[in-house]
């Protein structure tokens, strides 16, 4: 990994100097778009709507519309900031981890200790796991000022990003305003549904089906040409539209719970039968 960022938790009078990574990558097959007539490559031109002419990234500027006046911000404008200046992870508090909303929560970063002792870094880490608390921290990185917070993750320290208040929008939704009573029966039997659903949680365990289905029409496509046949690269498809039948809460969670536990059961015998030595 390449750190993106470098500089120090403040804490106090305590300096921690960290280098910042990415702790998450896009595993999507990189494709682009295409003329669909002859294949050609689509390009995108930033060209000027005054002069018409294509102009380069770096003969690019930023503006606010200020209703009938356009403000133009140059790169040294914004880098003239105060806090573009900041090389600080600045703590503001520690609060107990579960007052923070995962609704808020934005990127996460790694970050690794930058001396040549990381006593200060295990100090902070340390502080943190046994206080059960995250430490709510401010700072700025690629011209904006940030809301975050830091938690520990195994032996590093892991930084997240918050939404700010104002860009995390209310659930007001006038369906949700209507008070509806269920009985005993159906809360019963939705704890039961709930129950055979119940597992530890194996982010390994799960595929990102559609990036193996793609990958796998395009070798089927390198392969066969253009002419792919996807019903034989994936097999018939069934759509399923359902026959109609209207089918009442308890009805659906009963067979729900049935069909869980029959598959369950058939994937413990699946499992015992592998185990067996042959």
């Amino acid at each position: 990994m390449r750190s993106i960022w470098r500089g120090a938790i403040t804490f106090g009078l305590v300096n921690v100097p960290v280098k910042l990574y990415a702790a998450t990558e896009d595993h999507d097959l990189p494709m682009h778009q295409v003329h669909n007539a002859d294949g050609g490559r689509i390009r995108y031109q930033r060209r000027c709507e005054v002069c018409g002419r294509v102009v380069e990234f770096q003969d690019i500027d930023k503006a606010d519309d200020a209703g009938d006046q356009t403000v133009v911000l140059s790169k040294d404008d914004l880098k003239s900031l105060p806090v573009e200046k900041s090389r600080e992870i600045d703590v503001v508090e520690f609060v107990p981890a579960d007052q923070v909303d995962v609704i808020r929560l934005d990127r996460s970063y790694y970050l690794e200790p930058d001396s040549k002792s990381s006593r200060s870094y295990v100090l902070m880490r340390h502080v943190l796991a046994e206080t059960d608390r995250v430490a709510v921290v401010q700072f700025t990185l690629r011209q904006k000022t940030r809301l975050g917070v830091l938690r520990v993750h195994g032996d590093a320290l892991l930084l997240q990003s918050l939404l700010w208040d104002d860009e995390v929008r209310e659930a007001d939704f006038p369906s949700l305003q209507t008070e509806v009573e269920l009985n005993a029966r159906e809360l019963e039997m939705a704890t039961s549904l709930v129950k055979s659903f119940e597992s530890d949680f194996t982010p390994a365990d799960f595929t990102d089906e559609y990036q193996a289905q793609l990958k796998r029409l395009v070798d089927a496509k390198l392969e066969q040409g253009e002419a792919v046949d996807t019903a034989a690269t994936f097999g018939e498809s069934e759509d399923d539209e359902g026959d109609g039948e209207v089918i009442d809460l308890m009805e659906a969670l009963k067979r729900s719970v049935e069909a869980n536990r029959a598959a369950k059961g058939k994937k413990a015998e699946q499992g015992a039968a592998a185990k067996k030595p042959a």
